[in-house]
């Protein structure tokens, strides 16, 4: 008999009349039911559902994405179902691939490139480091960067795929543990949620936290729980001694998980125990996580130690397995200055700036790499520029740009930078006292 390869898209929402509009426009022509568990909406997204012919199921929030998931589930009638969640829009190239996928008997479900888009080239995701944004899509073209992580979003509706986690909850497991296969999309899913306001993350962390918690106490053994919260301890919350209790609880489980070995390495690298950390770095290293990332850490945390030669080793290695890193060129001259290789390091660095004029952080180093040579002037002259180039220069950074001005002898000049950050920043004490100081410096 020939299967018929209905589509649902199944959400689980709360309060999302924002977003939910443009989350359903971008996939209502491809999917035949639309099913929504509200978990306790108090504005106008119930309604924006049921314009786009959704069913609306009320659950009430158990504190259990995976019970509420499951929920929203027992109401769908297709053979597949599609889950997004309301900061998603499905790419317009599903259009073209999507119902080919459904017509694979082999398989039982998909994994889905997410493009979870972020601010800046130096965010991360677990251990994925961010990437310029390439797309082509409208909404999305404004961010400068994004970071990609694979999740199962499509799958065949059957009673034994079920979601099981109350927080990053997942059908994965079930599908392999029934025997199933899985297989990689043609298609990925655009996420705006790490842009979301630094309020709105903030209710999120203590969420994730909260069932992280729950979840590790329903599941002691299970290594991905206590991963998962351990980098919610991390990122999140910079409980670096929570974070490095739960990740070596994490290889304690499993020897062979290697996210775990890395952000031990991380931890242990915060907390300014640099030797542990390139034990645990290199043990992620030979579990099999050969990263640019992994890389990039170990040269910061060689550079810390001093031991500048090792350090821009692992730089260039980290720019060998992947190119698009102006933020490690950077690292990598100012590893070489330090090293004694002063002509090539300052060559990178320079080059790091002019491809990105708008990052602070390049500024920096090259402005570190001159006051390590001596160099004031350039030093001076490259804090002029980040002054210029970027978008929204900090306090510290007229602060630092007047005193080395000072330091050359250049009064007038130092004065005039501590009075366009007062104007810029008229409530700052440490500009005003700068300026004070110069004041009494002329008139002795």
């Amino acid at each position: 008999m020939k299967m018929k390869n209905t589509l649902a898209l199944s959400m689980i929402v709360r309060d999302a009349e924002e977003q939910l509009g443009d989350c359903l426009s971008s996939c209502r022509e491809l999917v035949d039911e639309i099913v929504i568990g509200d978990t306790g909406s108090r504005d106008r997204t119930i309604s924006i559902a049921k314009s786009f012919g959704a069913t609306v199921v009320t659950l009430p929030w158990m504190d259990d994405f995976a019970a509420a998931r499951n929920a929203v589930l027992h109401s769908v009638e297709t053979d597949w179902v599609l889950v997004l969640d309301a900061d998603e829009l499905l790419d317009p190239d599903a259009r073209t691939n999507l119902r080919t996928h459904l017509q694979n008997r082999a398989v039982a479900g998909y994994q889905v490139a997410i493009r979870n888009y972020v601010t800046s080239l130096n965010e991360r995701l677990w251990d994925q480091p961010a990437r310029r944004n390439d797309s082509t899509l409208e909404r999305v073209r404004s961010y400068p960067a994004f970071v990609e992580h694979q999740n199962v979003r499509l799958f065949r509706r059957d009673p034994r795929i079920r979601f099981e986690g109350r927080v990053h909850e997942t059908v994965g497991r079930r599908i392999l543990s029934a025997g199933f296969k899985l297989e990689r999309s043609e298609f990925c899913i655009h996420h705006l949620g790490m842009t979301a306001s630094q309020e709105n993350r903030a209710r999120k962390n203590l969420l994730y936290r909260r069932l992280g918690i729950e979840k590790i106490k329903e599941m002691p053994d299970d290594a991905q729980a206590h991963f998962e919260l351990g980098l919610v301890e991390l990122d999140n919350f910079a409980n670096l001694e929570g974070a490095l209790e739960l990740f070596r609880k994490t290889r304690l489980l499993n020897s062979r998980f290697q996210q775990a070995w890395f952000f031990e390495g991380v931890t242990l690298a915060r907390l300014e125990r640099f030797s542990e950390a390139i034990v645990c770095l290199r043990q992620s290293e030979k579990a099999g996580l050969r990263t640019a990332l992994v890389a990039e850490v170990l040269g910061d945390t060689y550079y810390n130690l001093g031991k500048f030669d090792d350090s821009a080793r692992m730089f260039r290695i980290s720019l060998t397995r992947s190119k698009d890193h102006l933020r490690v060129e950077s690292k990598l001259g100012l590893a070489l200055v330090r090293d004694g290789q002063s002509k090539s390091g300052l060559e990178h660095l320079k080059n790091a700036v002019l491809c990105a004029p708008a990052d602070p952080e390049l500024h920096d180093r090259l402005l570190q790499a001159f006051v390590s040579l001596n160099q004031f002037d350039n030093a001076a002259a490259v804090a002029d520029s980040k002054l210029e180039a970027t978008l929204q220069p900090a306090s510290a950074d007229f602060l630092r740009a007047a005193a080395l001005w000072f330091q050359l002898g250049r009064l007038a000049r130092s004065a005039a930078i501590l009075e366009v950050g007062l104007q810029m920043y008229p409530r700052e004490e440490t500009l005003r006292k700068g300026l004070e100081q110069l004041a009494r410096h002329n008139s002795d």
